[in-house]
């Protein structure tokens, strides 16, 4: 779902962590071997047949994407918990390396062996599985759904319908220097439009870069018209072009107008086409990590990253972060996040045992576990007493109080649609194109398919 980079991303192919206890019926057979993407073993990969050998006994596979240290510790833990709380229950945790995953998966699906549990993208890929019948809608209780909460769950719904169990929210928005704002004179972090510009303004007048922005990536620059179609693009709009894939309505032009429109207060570092996100000290990351930018707009994995640029590798201690500010007239709710997610389907044919897994993942014990595993920001409110970062307290804040949450628009509409997408803005930030040339480059990356 996200493109971050974080200590549990996935580097393996294959791993297969097998969780058996004694007592469990069948023994070796119930994934002895370490095995491949569909693990080797009598239960992997095929969902059909494993509610049993016998005695009750149910055998689960769950694919997903980290692998040694804290985050595959996470799921060994969780698979071993959940064995001693429901005995019957075998998990066998598979991990596939991240970009091998949405290809094996897609096979598995095709193939009608996919595995019970596995990591959903969301957006475009979901809507594809639910087109397919290759995935379950999840029937949530009242507290399944207090401890995901409305907004992760917005991003995981097709017409009011739950298809995968949000475990963890990454919502974007602007991480900048305290001490440099500070110097600029800029009293509180930006909540409209004028105010980010004023702030543009002020930065420039220490002689520092306003915002980082790694355009080179193009993903990055992008997300500066996502954000600014999220705020001028009403919910029902942006849900309703997932299904149609038609940017007809105007509030898609009028999102390239506004960053065309910001664009003329020069916000960016100079050489911002040719700057990578993340990659060394000369990033975007990299000149907020060195005090050489006032903030960037990002996902939640940035904070990591930017640990990583800094001159002693250590947290910036200065950072701090605030959503993208309220537009003037537009249709989508100011409170509204762009973000991605974690989250979990249960596949077609998976036993009911599946789902319970997954609201075994969203209780506020394994929502501490996962948070403290990965270095992210948990879904069910009663485990965010664990988030102490001042940044990520902001971001809850924000998150908690938000109406709804929108994926990523490169996830949210599909990789070509995306990528179109994503070219066009870089084309507008260079000079070489229109908030016309955006939605014609859209369109017509979707009626291509």
């Amino acid at each position: 779902m996200t493109r971050k980079t974080r200590k549990a991303t996935a580097v393996l192919l294959g791993l297969g962590v097998v969780l058996a206890a004694a007592g469990c019926a069948g023994g070796s057979s119930n994934g002895g071997g370490s095995g491949g993407s569909n693990g080797g073993s009598s239960n992997s990969g095929s969902s059909g047949g494993n509610s049993g050998s016998g005695g009750g006994q149910v055998k689960l596979t769950v694919w997903q994407n980290s692998t040694t240290g804290p985050g595959q510790q996470f799921w060994v833990d969780a698979a071993k918990e959940y064995h001693t709380q429901h005995p019957n229950v075998t998990i066998n945790i598979q991990t596939i390396q991240n970009e091998d995953l949405d290809g094996k998966l897609q096979t598995a699906l095709n193939s009608n062996s996919a595995p019970d549990i596995f990591l959903q993208r969301g957006g475009g890929k979901m809507q594809a599985m639910v087109n397919a019948g290759q995935v379950q809608e999840l029937h949530l209780t009242d507290d399944d759904k207090k401890n995901a909460g409305a907004a992760a769950l917005a991003g995981v719904s097709l017409d009011g319908k739950v298809y995968a169990m949000p475990i963890d929210t990454q919502p974007e928005g602007f991480y900048y220097s305290k001490d440099l704002f500070k110097q600029a004179g800029i009293a509180a972090p930006p909540t409209t439009l004028d105010e980010l510009k004023d702030a543009v303004a002020k930065l420039k007048g220490i002689g520092v870069a306003p915002i980082a922005v790694g355009a080179k990536d193009a993903w990055p620059a992008a997300h500066w018209y996502y954000n600014f179609a999220l705020r001028e693009c009403s919910q029902a709009t942006m849900t309703s072009t997932a299904k149609s894939l038609k940017f007809n309505d105007p509030c898609w032009n009028k999102a390239g107008e506004d960053l065309a429109a910001f664009l003329k207060v020069d916000p960016f570092q100079k050489g911002f086409l040719t700057t990578s996100a993340q990659q060394g000290a000369g990033s975007s990351a990299g000149l907020l990590a060195n005090h050489k930018a006032g903030m960037e707009l990002m996902g939640n994995w940035d904070p990591g990253v930017i640990a990583g640029l800094t001159p002693d590798q250590k947290p910036l201690p200065d950072l701090g972060w605030f959503p993208f500010p309220a537009v003037a007239g537009g249709q989508g709710d100011p409170s509204a996040m762009m973000g991605g997610s974690d989250g979990y389907s249960a596949s077609k044919k998976a036993p009911k045992e599946a789902v319970e897994f997954l609201e075994f993942l969203a209780t506020e014990k394994k929502q501490e576990d996962y948070t403290k595993a990965f270095d992210v920001i948990p879904v069910n409110t009663a485990a965010q007493d664990v988030v102490t970062a001042s940044y990520n307290v902001s971001t809850l804040q924000a998150f908690n109080k938000a109406a709804y949450s929108m994926q990523y628009l490169d996830t949210q509409y599909g990789q070509n649609v995306g990528n179109a997408m994503n070219a066009a803005v870089v084309n507008l930030l260079a000079g070489k194109g229109s908030a016309a040339d955006i939605v014609k480059a859209t369109n017509d990356a979707a009626a291509r398919g």
